[in-house]
């Protein structure tokens, strides 16, 4: 029997992250000491609150099916949210609440692409932007950053990079995996030419709320009616609220986008969770103040390990602003010999540190830059000491 399988499906590669994850806790499942950089989820509890918020929806029967964009109540919370932190006015009827921010995404590109539609990704990017577009039957267009940009491209760039194909822009800020930030000017540059040339942006804002010192977060559709209008919206309660699990993204749009993203999710999945909606409503309404102290101890975190790897030898890496990763620049080491075996990538560089030293960092060629690694701050100040401190060790035996 020999039936065949969706091409499409079979170029689809398997996610990086949650590979060398899974990798991690099976060595730890096997009392193995692993130290896990790889973690894109808060190692925070959700605050009890949106736990309490959630309980009672189910102690009170709320586990029936909802409206497929989502509770008109999760809706008006998340409205006055943009309105008062994004400076957005998206109504009830722009706002379609899925199964996470994945979910947000891949509702999003089936409502506006068409075969051979061009998205422009700026690199390094999280690696799950272009096997969506793929999935949609568009086509990745990748614009590279560097370390002189803040890993970040211009305007100039996106203007090079335009097509009569081309139908939209994703833009990530805070980035993953770099933790840069784009700039109200820089933003108001790319919305120029967003405008000029009659594309969408894709404005992906998980990281919102994870911003540090003195820097702040804009979002590109406040810069004016035209870019707004050009602007589909995008977060959700997993990072902010240590909510990875609970599956809740979100979008505003032009009602018109809504409304196809709301038809769309409503054949796929029915409606996001009627009792994890009750817990983001609480999320977003409730308490910020467990925010802070999240954010306040990403701080912490975030300036020990860019200084500590900024110390070390052979690799080099930017104070990220925003996130809770650090992107690691290992080019230094390619060529290098360790224990006679040359170093050619970052897959070899972590391939090494899970087998020989125990910790789990995530390379980044999925994301575009094949000389990087991520490491995430989303652990304990021990475990992050601990794996530096490995780290280190097999910098110093390079030849």
């Amino acid at each position: 029997m020999s039936l065949a399988l969706s091409e499409k499906a079979l170029k689809v590669k398997p996610s990086s992250t949650l590979a060398i994850t899974a990798k991690a806790k099976k060595l730890k499942e096997k009392g193995v000491d692993v130290v896990g950089f790889g973690a894109g989820e808060p190692d925070f509890d959700t605050p009890i609150n949106i736990k309490d918020a959630a309980s009672d929806a189910i102690n009170s029967g709320f586990t029936k099916y909802t409206p497929a964009s989502g509770t008109d109540e999760l809706k008006l919370a998340i409205s006055k949210k943009f309105k008062e932190f994004n400076g957005l006015n998206y109504e009830k009827n722009q706002i379609v609440v899925s199964n996470g921010g994945k979910h947000s995404l891949t509702n999003i590109f089936e409502a506006i692409m068409n075969p051979g539609d061009e998205v422009i990704i700026p690199a390094p990017y999280w690696l799950t932007y272009p096997e969506i577009v793929k999935l949609c039957d568009g086509v990745p267009v990748y614009l590279y950053g560097d370390k002189k940009t803040g890993y970040k491209i211009t305007a100039e760039q996106v203007q090079d990079a335009i097509t009569p194909k081309t139908k939209a822009l994703i833009l990530n800020t805070p980035s993953n995996p770099t933790g840069m930030i784009y700039s109200e000017e820089e933003l108001k540059a790319i919305a120029d030419v967003v405008v000029k040339n009659d594309i969408y942006v894709v404005a992906d804002e998980m990281y919102e709320y994870l911003i540090y010192g003195d820097k702040k977060h804009v979002s590109i559709a406040s810069l004016g009616d035209e870019i707004y209008k050009r602007t589909i919206t995008c977060s959700g309660v997993s990072k902010s609220y240590a909510m990875t699990g609970w599956r809740i993204g979100y979008t505003g749009s032009s009602v018109e986008i809504a409304k196809l993203m709301s038809s769309i999710q409503s054949h796929q999945t029915s409606n996001p969770c009627s009792i994890a909606q009750k817990a983001a409503t609480e999320a977003i309404n409730g308490c910020q103040n467990t925010v802070g102290e999240m954010k306040k101890e990403f701080d912490e975190r975030r300036k020990f390990m860019s200084d500590r790897i900024q110390a070390m030898p052979l690799v080099d890496t930017l104070e990220p602003e925003g996130a809770f990763y650090v992107f690691v620049d290992c080019s230094e080491l390619i060529g290098r010999s360790y224990k006679e075996r040359k170093i050619e990538s970052a897959n070899c560089i972590a391939n090494i540190l899970i087998e020989d030293y125990n910790v789990a960092v995530v390379p980044c060629e999925d994301f575009g830059f094949d000389k990087h690694i991520r490491l995430s701050y989303a652990i304990s100040m021990k475990a992050i000491t601990k794996g530096l401190d490995r780290i280190e060790d097999f910098l110093n035996t390079l030849s």
